[in-house]
């Protein structure tokens, strides 16, 4: 059975954090890979108190490097210095994060070291395994900022009706089966893809901060869970399209063209503290599948 992926919000707020609400940061956790979405400030505290553990982050995929979203690196990189993290940490980000990196790490002083290797990702799939497979997208904010999406494969399962017709018995040939790979059996050739079928990719997609576009719906495409920003309400569509941003009806627009199953809304303005519920009916008239992240909250896939 495939492992389920938990996505765990550690910061839910826009610009400005809240008594509830921290800068952003979302981790993503699949059997051994724990994906980092943003680090802003104050996000290796948020991990204590979801009782997670930031010595287990294999990957960090920043959106862009504006200070709501990154403040939270040097801190989160002294921490593993300090506790002689092994492994090597992958960071990901649009044009210009090597630059940042490099600048970011000369302002502080650090004590230890780890081994970490950045990489600039513009369209298309940047990592793959196996098992899954990273892609990013480019979206406008103002500055190279990307969205990304994550998708685990769909694993292959056996057909048992059809291996019983066949009168294949259970041994080390299913292995191969299982593999994809074509297998002999009793000197007849029988072909996977004959006794086999795939269940379906399960995919995670985040907008974090972007200007309202239809067309990342493309992008999106039949997410099992897609978190989006939703920095402002219909009373603020100025105030959004000027500072690109988008309106929870915005968000719910994308997650109705894309066929999104859900739809969590994150990175609220500190305005909407005390009236989340406006957003959220907001975003409701358009897409019915719809929740507002709270720091800490947690979603399985």
């Amino acid at each position: 059975m495939a492992s389920k992926i938990k996505v765990t919000f550690l910061g839910t707020s826009a610009q400005i954090p809240t008594a509830k609400r921290n800068h952003t940061a979302i981790l993503l956790s699949y059997d051994k890979e724990n994906i980092l979405v943003d680090c802003g400030e104050g996000t290796q505290r948020q991990f204590r108190k979801a009782r997670l553990n930031p010595m287990k982050v294999t990957r960090l995929l920043i959106t862009h490097w504006h200070g709501d979203h990154v403040l939270g690196i040097p801190g989160l990189l002294q921490t593993l210095a300090a506790n002689d993290y092994k492994k090597t940490l992958y960071i990901y980000g649009p044009k210009g994060t090597k630059k940042f990196m490099k600048e970011m790490l000369n302002v502080f002083v650090f004590s230890g070291k780890i081994n970490f290797e950045v990489v600039e990702v513009d369209e298309g799939k940047f990592f793959e395994n196996a098992e899954f497979y990273l892609e990013s997208k480019n979206v406008v904010h103002g500055t190279p900022t990307n969205a990304y999406i994550f998708v685990r494969k769909g694993l292959i399962r056996i057909d048992k009706k059809k291996l019983e017709k066949a009168k294949i018995e259970t041994g080390p040939v299913l292995k191969n089966l299982k593999e994809g790979k074509d297998i002999v059996y009793k000197g007849k050739k029988y072909l996977a893809k004959n006794l086999t079928y795939r269940e379906g990719d399960k995919k995670i997609s985040f907008i974090l901060d972007s200007k309202f576009d239809e067309s990342v719906s493309k992008f999106v495409t039949g997410s099992d869970l897609f978190v989006c920003e939703s920095t402002y309400g219909n009373d603020d569509k100025e105030i959004a399209r000027e500072y690109k941003h988008m309106t929870a009806e915005q968000a719910a627009k994308i997650a109705k063209l894309s066929k999104s199953k859900k739809l969590v809304l994150t990175h609220l303005s500190s305005r909407y503290d005390l009236n989340q519920k406006k957003i959220l009916d907001e975003a409701k008239k358009i897409f019915k599948n719809v929740s507002i992240a709270k720091d800490l909250d947690s979603f399985e896939i």
